[in-house]
């Protein structure tokens, strides 16, 4: 489908590996080859689980591109409007009848992370996966849904906590919150991810669909919520300051290995 995104299909799962190095960067590049992947995969009667990985095991997806958010046009006034294309992507990963998986091995931020809480499940490595949302301390805020779905997961007050403060959380905290649905050793992440896959897919692809469609009915319609988000993250980045710490992030080195690898520990005044 893309050079960003290796698709194989055994078995009733699909395996989407993630190779953007260096750090997996969500580009609008790879957020188009994400989406397009999410579309076909829904699309095929022959999968029934849907596993994403990475095949940098430091990083399952950095955060979106800073630089990108500093092109996006801020002249006119923010628009009320449906949920935008990141948006649009993440419901389909929610949404489809498909059982949808994420392994991951290493760091995962911002729009990673909020592409990864769109899906089903999410499994971990003990001293390995790292959550971090860094849009606060740039100026902004989580605009690709997870103002909406971290509070779901965590509730409202950690979700407050992970975003406000910037925090890295570990693996461990991440699976006591509920963000995780499971912390695994290392070497035994792929193993337990293949199982689970393997297990979903050995099942009716009819019954998965319902079973999931009617867990999802338990949610409430998250459309509102969405459109709010995007309008206000359309806000924030009109600000002076966020215009200025987004820069201040890429002149310090953001979006660079060595760099993004202690996120947190940024001095961005």
């Amino acid at each position: 489908m893309t050079d960003l995104i290796r698709v194989s299909v055994d078995d009733g799962v699909a395996w989407a590996t993630i190779d953007a190095p260096p750090i997996n960067l969500m580009t609008v590049e790879l957020l188009v080859a994400i989406a397009h992947t999410a579309q076909s995969v829904a699309a095929d009667d022959d999968v029934r689980v849907l596993v994403w990985r990475s095949a940098n095991p430091d990083f399952f997806i950095a955060h979106f591109d800073v630089e990108a958010i500093l092109s996006f046009p801020i002249d006119d006034d923010p628009v009320r409007g449906e949920p935008n294309y990141f948006h649009q992507m993440c419901e389909t990963l929610r949404t489809m009848p498909k059982a949808t998986i994420c392994s991951i091995a290493g760091r995962v931020g911002g729009g990673g992370a909020e592409m990864a809480a769109s899906c089903d499940m999410r499994f971990g490595a003990h001293g390995h996966t790292v959550l971090n949302q860094m849009e606060v301390p740039l100026g902004i805020l989580p605009g690709g849904s997870g103002t909406q779905r971290i509070p779901r997961l965590v509730g409202p007050n950690r979700a407050l906590e992970i975003m406000l403060a910037g925090i890295d959380v570990d693996a461990e905290t991440l699976a006591a919150w509920g963000w995780l649905n499971r912390a695994l050793p290392p070497d035994e992440l792929d193993e337990y991810v293949s199982f689970i896959a393997r297990r979903i897919a050995s099942y009716p692809a009819t019954a998965i669909a319902e079973a999931k469609a009617a867990v999802l009915a338990a949610e409430p319609d998250p459309t509102d919520g969405l459109a709010e988000e995007s309008w206000r993250f359309q806000r924030t980045i009109r600000t002076e300051v966020a215009q200025t710490r987004m820069r201040r992030f890429l002149e310090v080195g953001g979006q660079t290995r060595d760099v993004e690898l202690r996120i947190a520990d940024l001095d961005l005044s």
